[in-house]
């Protein structure tokens, strides 16, 4: 079970980001100067530890909760991300003939229009009402309504092709998500799946800070799940693994520029925002990193 409360500290993260460098260097990955950087860093920042404040208590708000208040901005175009897994997914989706398609945890509907542009008869699912107002109005000709990822109005061995992408985190226990795919696919029927890993190294949390409907600030969970994890869910549910790719992000040299900020009282930082402070940690730490995986499973015929 994860925490209903958490308490984030900027400097915590700073600390804690130049520590998996200087492990990193530690392993042989770094040199002498890289190494002696990252120990003077330590020594400015808690120079100046009193500037981060105290930190902030976050309280859990629900996955609903919470994309209703980002469905307006959700399908951000400067969201990396959408263009990485797409360029892993489409052309898995390209081989797959028309029929009839789910999109699980489908947000705003972002693979419910590229199925139905392939010709698919789409149903779209989420537990947000938000998000599913952007989806309709994004894809029309598609049905959407609100369920959960392991419980979803279709019938069984009713679905040519199911797709879920970058949600999936959010769900605790993998075994119900992939047992109600597993009902709903026909024999021989497409499970394409894209995961995040989680950002905080480590950790099998990963925190997503977000508004509640009071416009009060908190956190979705995500969990950050091990490919074992979602192996043995697949195969427990009769699954059949047909790829698996781990993507790396292509992270520019200039992408942590700007003045660093310091942290507004009561607010959190994002860690776009606290990179910003220890560029060359951040970037030793995370440019190589997966950070999204995705699955092509098929139910067996």
């Amino acid at each position: 079970m994860s925490p209903t409360r958490i308490h984030q500290h900027p400097l915590a993260y700073l600390l804690g980001t130049e520590g998996i460098a200087l492990m990193r260097a530690y392993a042989g990955e770094h040199d002498r100067d890289f190494t002696r950087s990252r120990i003077a860093g330590m020594r400015r920042l808690l120079d100046q530890a009193d500037g981060f404040g105290d930190g902030v208590d976050l309280e859990e708000i629900s996955m609903a909760e919470g994309y209703d208040s980002w469905a307006p901005a959700y399908d951000n175009p400067d969201n990396g991300f959408f263009a990485m897994d797409e360029a892993a997914m489409l052309p898995i989706l390209d081989t797959i003939p028309a029929g009839d398609a789910v999109d699980a945890m489908c947000g705003t509907g972002r693979y419910a229009e590229h199925l139905a542009e392939r010709g698919h008869r789409v149903r779209g699912y989420d537990v947000s009402p938000g998000m599913l107002d952007v989806a309709r109005a994004k894809v029309p000709e598609a049905e959407f309504d609100v369920a959960d990822v392991t419980s979803m109005p279709v019938q069984d061995a009713s679905a040519d092709v199911m797709v879920n992408a970058l949600a999936i985190n959010h769900v605790e226990d993998l075994g119900p998500a992939f047992a109600e795919a597993a009902r709903i696919l026909r024999p021989g029927g497409h499970l394409l799946l894209c995961s995040m890993a989680g950002y905080f190294l480590g950790s099998r949390f990963s925190p997503m800070p977000e508004y509640d409907a009071r416009g009060n600030i908190g956190y979705i969970q995500e969990w950050n799940h091990s490919t074992g994890d979602y192996l043995r869910a697949a195969l427990a549910a009769g699954l059949v693994v047909r790829d698996c790719q781990e993507l790396t992000a292509d992270v520019s040299p200039d992408e942590n520029t700007g003045d660093p900020e310091l942290p507004q009282p009561g607010l959190p930082m994002s860690i776009w925002q606290l990179h910003r402070w220890v560029p060359e940690a951040a970037h030793a730490v995370r440019d190589d990193r997966v950070c999204l995986t995705v699955w092509h499973f098929t139910a067996p015929e």
